[in-house]
């Protein structure tokens, strides 16, 4: 199978480098990577009647749009074409004429970060490489966590001690070498870099690693298929450190530069007021500056974003909007998208609608535009987050009398 990948770009200074001559960052400023591949050529390759074609179900089913060599995939557990589904419930709430919700939470460890884990574990096979490490607030190293151990290979995880509980059980039970770190993700993330480098660990933190906007792209990829090849008018997503909205971007940038789309998508990132740095710029100086991260929405807490440039850019890009939105209205839009959908996503994963809901107030979305909204992960995942707004279940004794005299007086009318 061919490789179309030409280099790695510098997001900060436009240097370009051969694959070879890079592993991190960029060796000239430290910004982060981007990989810029062939596009004509591979115009002649991916075509609808190519994906048609195609019996794999997973992100491999893109194989030409990958910085990886081989020929099938190395990983067993199948990664990404997740659902694509119509929210009509949500869309008579809001009044969106049309809105699809994409589950991300349906990925094997119950994130969209999967998608980034796949194709660093990929080039990890690819290289040989034996020992791979990740900081995270939870989801990327319960990501890796849980692919490492499909193909047997050992993770060094590194998560602040406030980690939901969840997550730890699913990093343990995946059996990662696992460090609860007394502090924030900031402090997790370099501890990570300074122990990596100790070991000569692959380090798989987002940012410094450009393999992991590379897996993540690919939902824009479905999103377009599962369209039946077109894309919507604004993609919704919500921002911690920035490589989700900067994969969405580039999937979209991948297709644009094959003329497989005509246009990208807006794309709205939202943030949790309690970690807003990316918003803060956005709608300030451009300057990312850090913050003291803290939201119920774990997943998104970033006091300063690793891949904050490249999100800012995906929004700049596309002429979309950074909002920033308060905990309450995201564990809200937890409980909606239950009750409404039956979608149980964690509180980063619902973040998005709350930001939906806001800029549909304020004009910045419109009623009559197809959006698509992200759920980047499963409420399975912190449910001790999703109890404060789920109310509270009824307790009786095993009597049907009681059972229906409770049931009479608390949903009079509704049975």
């Amino acid at each position: 199978m061919n490789n179309y990948l030409i280099s790695f770009k510098c997001i900060r200074c436009d240097r370009s480098y051969l694959p070879k001559e890079i592993q991190y960052t960029c060796p000239n400023c430290g910004g982060n990577l981007d990989a810029e591949y062939d596009y004509e050529k591979i115009s002649r390759v991916v075509t609808p009647a190519y994906l048609g074609a195609n019996r794999d179900r997973s992100l491999w089913r893109y194989r030409p749009f990958l910085p990886l060599k081989l020929s099938e995939s190395p990983i067993p557990l199948q990664i990404g074409v997740t659902p694509l589904t119509r929210a009509r419930n949500l869309e008579r709430q809001s009044g969106l004429s049309r809105l699809y919700i994409k589950n991300d939470g349906l990925n094997p460890s119950g994130s969209l970060k999967d998608r980034a884990s796949f194709i660093v574990l990929a080039h990890c096979i690819e290289e040989n490489i034996q020992n791979i490490s990740a900081a995270s607030t939870g989801n990327a190293g319960t990501s890796m966590a849980c692919l490492a151990a499909s193909v047997q290979m050992d993770a060094l995880i590194f998560v602040p001690e406030t980690t939901p509980r969840p997550k730890i059980a699913q990093l343990l039970i995946f059996g990662a070498k696992v460090f609860l770190v007394r502090g924030d993700y900031g402090l997790a993330f370099e501890l990570c870099e300074q122990v990596s480098t100790r070991l000569k660990l692959f380090n798989r933190n987002t940012g410094t690693n450009p393999y992991t906007r590379e897996g993540k792209k690919t939902v824009s990829f479905e999103i377009w298929e599962q369209m039946a090849f077109q894309v919507p008018d604004v993609v919704v997503v919500s921002v911690g450190d920035g490589n989700i909205i900067s994969g969405v971007y580039k999937g979209f940038y991948d297709l644009y530069q094959t003329g497989l789309i005509g246009a990208i998508p807006r794309i709205v990132g939202v943030q949790s007021t309690g970690s807003a740095s990316i918003s803060n710029a956005f709608h300030g100086d451009g300057v990312i500056r850090s913050v003291k991260a803290h939201t119920v929405a774990d997943s998104i807490a970033a006091s300063t974003p690793s891949d904050g440039e490249a999100a800012l850019r995906a929004v700049k890009k596309t002429k979309g909007t950074m909002i920033a939105v308060e905990d309450d209205k995201i564990l809200q839009s937890v409980k909606s998208m239950g009750q409404l959908e039956g979608i149980f996503a964690e509180p980063s994963g619902a973040a998005g609608l709350a930001g939906l809901h806001e800029l549909l107030g304020n004009g910045t979305i419109q009623p009559d535009e197809t959006v698509v909204l992200i759920v980047t992960g499963t409420g399975l995942k912190d449910v001790e987050s999703a109890l404060k707004v789920a109310g509270q279940a009824i307790t009786i004794d095993p009597n049907v009398d009681e059972a229906m005299k409770l049931l009479t007086e608390k949903y009079k009318g509704k049975l």
